[in-house]
């Protein structure tokens, strides 16, 4: 798929106008992304499409509804994690106009460790690693030929600091990842306590749910501080929903 379409399809989900919070760059601006990274989301792409005529990785068939169900919900997300986090290409300009620090911006010291559980293709971890490249990413995922497909993914797109544990969530040791998210995932209210238990102290869980899942949510990890949901664009009910681990006294 070209970048270029990629680009236009994905625009909405890179701005932040009705968000109290601070916006994905400074003034409110939309955020964008760079050539490298237009390319890497066609690849991705590519590799998509040929692994899902193998293995169900994902229902959704055409390249429009996969750029803006998949990536646009997962950039959406990392854009609301990450908002200091820009592309390499924007960095000089927001250097110039917000005395951000040039150095720091292109460090590769990983500045968080964000685990996304049971990633299936994929999402919205690599996306968020696209958008957030020092960020160090572990892909949790149980299923082997899943876990194969994620490999090939990070090898392709020259991925560094990325791990793949083919192993179950309740394995892995607690208060490990300084955010967790979740998307698409089966069984939501039993998988939450484990994501929870991941969190190191102050860490966030980011969920990607439909709006009547909110209640239970916040029900089933009454510990979280829980912030506003934030509707995700051209969606009727999907949210963004990020919670954080209050420490223990």
């Amino acid at each position: 798929m070209h970048p270029a379409r990629i680009a236009e399809l994905l625009q909405p989900f890179l701005s932040n106008p009705c968000h109290s919070e601070p916006g994905p760059r400074p003034g409110g601006e939309p955020a964008s992304l760079s050539a490298t990274q237009l390319q890497s989301i066609s690849t991705y792409i590519d590799i998509l499409q040929h692994w899902n005529a193998r293995i169900n990785l994902t229902a959704i068939r055409n390249e429009e509804e996969i750029v803006t169900r998949h990536f646009g919900e997962s950039l959406f997300a990392a854009i609301h994690l990450f908002p200091k986090v820009y592309p390499v290409s924007s960095v000089a300009s927001v250097v110039k106009d917000f005395d951000v620090d040039l150095a720091e911006a292109r460090s590769p010291k990983a500045e968080a460790r964000l685990a996304d559980l049971g990633s299936g293709a994929g999402f919205p971890g690599i996306p968020i690693k696209l958008w957030a490249p020092n960020i160090a990413l572990t892909l949790i995922e149980s299923n082997h030929k899943k876990a194969t497909f994620l490999r090939e993914v990070a090898r392709s797109l020259t991925l560094m600091n990325i791990n793949i544990q083919t192993a179950r969530a309740e394995t892995l040791p607690p208060s490990t990842f300084d955010t967790v998210t979740l998307r698409a995932v089966e069984r939501l209210p039993e998988i939450l306590p484990t994501a929870a238990n991941l969190l190191a102290p102050q860490g966030r869980l980011s969920l990607l749910l439909s709006s009547p899942q909110l209640q239970a949510t916040r029900s089933t990890l009454p510990h979280l501080r829980w912030r506003t949901p934030i509707p995700i664009p051209q969606s009727q009910s999907r949210i963004l929903l990020v919670g954080t681990k209050e420490p223990t006294v």
